[in-house]
């Protein structure tokens, strides 16, 4: 029974502005439900599972808390052997996050569906049934998301072992010290990647993953076969877009069912890239994730790095050693991402014009001028897209003094600029006229406008419910950037607005990047001087040939990511004889989030904008499949 003799008044509730604060309401109002994290290193409550759902609305309805932006589950076996679901949930006006948790048994592991709440739940809730076998009660459609239905087991389980497993951690005892090269498929008991009872006869085995697709659209018909004699009707039709065609970004896949050209429901299937990007994080070191970040969005390395080293360095903070970067560190990390967003926008907004027939012209435009970024990312970090840049307490190395190459060829250009002055042409000049000339060119085009306007539509309240992030949120009139809600790094010291469009269609999704890029270019002429200041100055906090131990806890880094709310939630066991390794290692993706509201969005309209609509929303699928 819940006591709910400790209400407060609503004058109370709504001064509650800090976590702290609302921690100490919710263990007063439950007081035999919720308790306080005393975890070591770890914070907010432990909800018991069986009142999940009541708790939950009281947090969103009576403490204002109504994004969920995150939720990740954990499995503790050999700590505490159970299996736990992290949340964060902020409020929209501002703040820092909400963290609680709730807790089940590895046997039989199930907890309440948190849906009806907050819809952006749903494919997080599907991939923590796909990767731990956490059941939901109440999920109108748990079915698998990354990995087929034939697959078996949940393969975040500590105890699950793929075919050639060789160690929980890296460095491999057999490759460390001694710099052995081996294939672990050679010393392997399988031999193959296979293996099958002895009687399985594979010539009568049927595939059921697609029936497992088809199964939660509520077709009544049966996709994959017709009765002999029966006739195909083409007013009511079941229509896969991708996973292999060139307007679904990658290896993307939709269900899509027509009345005539009208889209009546559109069902987003992924998964074709998934690597276990997760699994392999939680093997190696701390520090060896860096460069796999790289990978996700790939089209953002320099912010993917910077997400991931604040989580870590919220880890770090803990521990006696710690010092933050130094203050020409963060400078240069903002330059990079800044520089990031502008690239990503060049990328998003090129391609949305392919989508919508315009065929090569904007995007080769906007990929050229890309190119004069990359160029500066290629001498500073070494690399032009896999960048592997930021370091826990600062970056890899300060930029360089000049811009500089060599002719490998008789016809190469050679390029040889100073530095400073290559990046003051850009921020002052190059990147602020390509802006207007995009502008200029596209917004008023009277295509763009009739295939744009009034399509994909988005209210802001649907936006927020389903954990939408980034321009797609804030074009619907939700002026939520982490950067200011939650300041990070520098940006609270900065001058810039928060972009936002009220329309929540393609055309308000485009202009908001066209509006954020102006921002950026803003931002990144406030970064110039800073840099001219600070030259010089160490880009490294302590001694960086020697990251310090990690220390028991958890920690969310979180940032605004060119595509949205990009958060990495770790675990550190902190073991001080042990391997450095995390725990856990989750990436809240915002390419897979954004995806949850897709098929709200096409409801209604023609085959042709389905293809505009996704890419409106921006995904790239190394980040959505992970």
């Amino acid at each position: 029974m819940v006591d709910q003799t400790a209400d407060a008044p609503q004058e109370q509730v709504e001064h509650l502005t800090d976590s702290e604060a609302t921690v100490r309401y919710l263990t007063e109002k439950f007081p035999d439900v919720v308790k306080a994290d005393e975890r070591e290193g770890f914070e907010g409550v432990v909800i018991d599972r069986d009142h999940l759902l009541e708790v939950a609305q009281v947090i969103r309805d009576e403490l204002g808390y109504d994004y969920l932006s995150s939720a990740t589950a954990v499995d503790y076996l050999g700590i505490s052997d159970h299996l736990e679901m992290v949340y964060h949930a902020y409020r929209t006006t501002g703040g820092s996050a909400l963290n609680f948790k709730a807790q089940t048994p590895r046997e039989n592991a199930e907890l309440p569906s948190l849906i009806d709440v907050w819809p952006g739940v749903d494919f997080q809730e599907r991939e923590a049934w796909d990767l731990f076998g956490i059941r939901f009660d109440g999920h109108p459609n748990l079915k698998r998301i990354l990995m087929w239905e034939g697959f078996h087991g949940h393969p975040m389980r500590k105890d699950w072992h793929e075919a050639y497993y060789e160690q929980d951690t890296k460095p491999y005892d057999s490759r460390w010290p001694g710099g052995d090269v081996l294939r672990t498929e050679e010393l392997n008991v399988f031999g193959k990647n296979v293996s099958y009872p002895a009687d399985i006869d594979l010539s009568r085995l049927n595939d059921e993953s697609e029936d497992a697709l088809y199964s939660g659209l509520g077709l009544g018909v049966d996709i994959q076969e017709l009765d002999e004699g029966s006739e195909l009707k083409t007013d009511r039709l079941v229509v896969n877009l991708g996973p292999h065609h060139p307007s679904t970004h990658g290896v993307f896949r939709m269900i899509v069912t027509l009345n005539g050209e009208t889209v009546e429901t559109l069902e987003p299937v992924m998964g074709y890239l998934h690597r276990n990007h997760e699994k392999i994080g939680e093997r190696n070191t701390f520090l060896h994730n860096m460069p796999f970040t790289d990978r996700l969005d790939y089209i953002c390395s320099m912010s993917n790095n910077h997400g991931y080293a604040l989580a870590v360095e919220q880890l770090l903070s803990r521990g006696a050693r710690y010092q933050p970067p130094t203050y020409r560190a963060e400078v240069i990390r903002v330059l990079m991402v800044e520089l990031t967003r502008i690239v990503n926008h060049y990328w998003a907004i090129g391609f949305l014009l392919n989508d919508l027939g315009a065929f090569f012209t904007p995007a080769l435009y906007l990929i050229a001028e890309r190119e004069k970024i990359l160029d500066f990312f290629e001498a500073t970090a070494g690399s032009r897209m896999m960048c592997n840049y930021m370091r826990f307490g600062g970056v890899f190395k300060d930029i360089p003094e000049r811009i500089h190459s060599v002719a490998n060829l008789m016809n190469d250009q050679v390029r040889d600029f100073n530095t400073m002055q290559y990046l003051d042409e850009l921020i002052n000049e190059r990147i602020p006229r390509s802006i207007e000339e995009l502008d200029q060119y596209l917004t008023e085009n009277e295509i763009i406008k009739a295939r744009t306007q009034g399509v994909g539509y988005l209210p802001p309240e649907m936006a927020v419910a389903y954990s939408a992030a980034g321009p797609l949120l804030r074009a619907s009139g939700v002026p939520y950037d982490v950067r200011r809600a939650d300041p990070y790094s520098i940006y609270d010291e900065l001058d810039f607005d928060v972009a936002v469009r009220y329309n929540g269609d393609i055309y308000d999704r485009y202009l908001l990047r066209i509006d954020e890029m102006r921002e950026s270019a803003r931002i990144l002429q406030q970064i110039l001087p800073r840099l001219e200041r600070t030259m010089g100055e160490p880009i490294f906090a302590g001694n960086k040939q020697h990251t310090p131990r990690v220390p028991v806890g958890e920690a969310y880094g979180r940032v605004e990511n060119p595509k949205g709310e990009l958060g990495y939630y770790v675990v550190s066991e902190g073991d001080e004889k042990g391997p450095q390794n995390p725990w856990r290692y989750h990436v809240r993706a915002p390419s897979f989030i954004n995806l949850t509201v897709l098929g709200q969005m096409c409801k209604g309209h023609k085959v042709a904008d389905v293809v505009a609509i996704l890419g409106s929303i921006d995904i790239v699928l190394g980040e959505t499949d992970r």
